[in-house]
């Protein structure tokens, strides 16, 4: 969770850049963005809350395969040729998404070959984030992937200073996106607390030391 030159990425400049093609919208959890199927015609930028990336297969079985918070895109394969969404997006608190056509976000990047370059080492920054992700759930036990979600929703890592108090999210979601029971959420955040690592009063605040399950082998 170290701090990297593309994170300081300021993704309302490629806004800035866009002319025609774009539109603002508010979503709300029940309101998905876009669905694993959809045709892949455009790019979102998250410009508020916070929001999760799923893929189900064929038997069903949905995963979590992303969390991407404020300042983040999504959607951006189809700048690379992807066809159809392999993935679906939904947000985790109401939000505020920037949808950007797929040819005007193209033709702002090629007028701007310098900005180009800072925008393909976020993407990559971010990719590495979630790879990082993917790693937690194969291999890590279900405490530190629930401390994991818990840090990335309070945007620990980011270069801005962390949210501390997060969005008010269910045990079950947690559960759900960290592959365990609401039982299992519900013991650890019951120990995080008992330890001092979050505060549980009606909002959930979260405390950097939580890191030290994270880090903990």
């Amino acid at each position: 969770m170290r701090k990297t030159k593309a994170q300081s990425f300021d993704g309302q400049i490629l806004l800035a850049k866009v002319n025609g093609g774009k539109s603002r919208a508010k979503y709300t959890p029940k309101k998905i963005i876009f669905r694993q199927g959809d045709v892949a015609d455009s790019i979102y930028f998250v410009e508020k809350g916070k929001v999760k990336l799923t893929v189900l297969s064929k038997r069903g079985k949905e995963a979590v395969v992303a969390l991407l918070g404020e300042g983040d895109f999504l959607g951006e394969a189809c700048l690379a040729g992807e066809i159809r969404r392999m993935a679906t997006a939904t947000p985790l608190a109401d939000c505020t998404i920037v949808r950007l056509n797929k040819t005007s976000a193209i033709q702002a990047l090629k007028e701007d070959p310098e900005f180009s370059e800072v925008f393909l080492a976020y993407l990559l920054s971010r990719n590495i984030r979630i790879q990082e992700d993917l790693v937690d759930q194969l291999f890590n036990s279900s405490e530190k992937r629930l401390a994991r979600v818990l840090l990335l929703l309070a945007n620990f890592g980011k270069e801005s200073q962390p949210d501390r108090v997060i969005a008010k999210i269910s045990q079950e979601t947690l559960a759900e996106m960290i592959g365990t029971t609401r039982s299992r959420v519900n013991y650890f955040m019951n120990k995080f607390r008992k330890l001092g690592f979050i505060k549980y009063n009606g909002v959930l605040e979260v405390h950097g030391s939580l890191l030290n399950v994270v880090l903990h082998d």
